[in-house]
């Protein structure tokens, strides 16, 4: 069978049709090495004082195409002895087997298969953070801008409890509060 367009705009219109047949393909990336502005940070209190810090050296891969956010895909691997307070003795306790363990569990790992569009360029990852050894759900809400270097801006809120950070004579959620916010910036490339 042949198909004869004789106009510029026939041809046009049979391109269009056959683009709009196609299913939209989500686009691989990475983590940009090195780019200004990635951070994975984390915010809570101890005593009624709030404190933040950073997990340097996180990394993460994402497949992603706004327009069918249902085919995405994130995998951001944490390494854990690397969280940073700026505090020493903080950090050295939250490296300790009551809060990170990171003798045992060295990564935490947050993985999510398929997005929900949420309007206005915000977006719900619906995931899975492994954090020393337990598993379990955690939403991650976010804003994706396009460009040459995409980037996404997400938060999310984990229960500390649930996967037994801060155990023993730190579980009073008076002391320091169960739920952790979590904040990130990642600029990507095309993989």
């Amino acid at each position: 069978m042949s198909i004869k367009l004789s106009t510029p705009s026939a041809v046009a219109a049979a391109l269009a049709g056959l683009l709009a047949a196609s299913p939209a393909m989500a686009a691989d990336y990475v983590q940009a090495a090195g780019a200004p502005g990635s951070n994975l940070a984390f915010a809570t209190k101890y005593d009624g004082e709030v404190f933040a810090g950073t997990f340097p050296g996180f990394s993460t891969q994402l497949s992603f195409d706004p327009a069918n956010p249902a085919a995405g895909s994130l995998d951001v691997a944490i390494p854990l002895a690397g969280a940073r307070s700026g505090n020493s003795d903080r950090d050295s306790t939250l490296q300790g087997a009551d809060f990170f363990d990171v003798g045992k569990f060295a990564t935490a790992r947050y993985t999510a298969k398929g997005f929900r569009a949420l309007g206005n360029d915000q977006f719900a990852a619906d995931g899975t953070l492994e954090l020393r050894g337990v598993s379990k759900p955690v939403t991650l809400t976010f804003t994706w801008t396009p460009g040459a270097q995409p980037v996404l801006k997400g938060k999310a809120t984990v229960k500390r409890l649930d996967f037994g950070v801060g155990g023993g004579d730190w579980a009073d959620t008076k002391t320091i509060p169960d739920e952790t916010a979590i904040s990130t910036v990642v600029t990507f490339k095309a993989k």
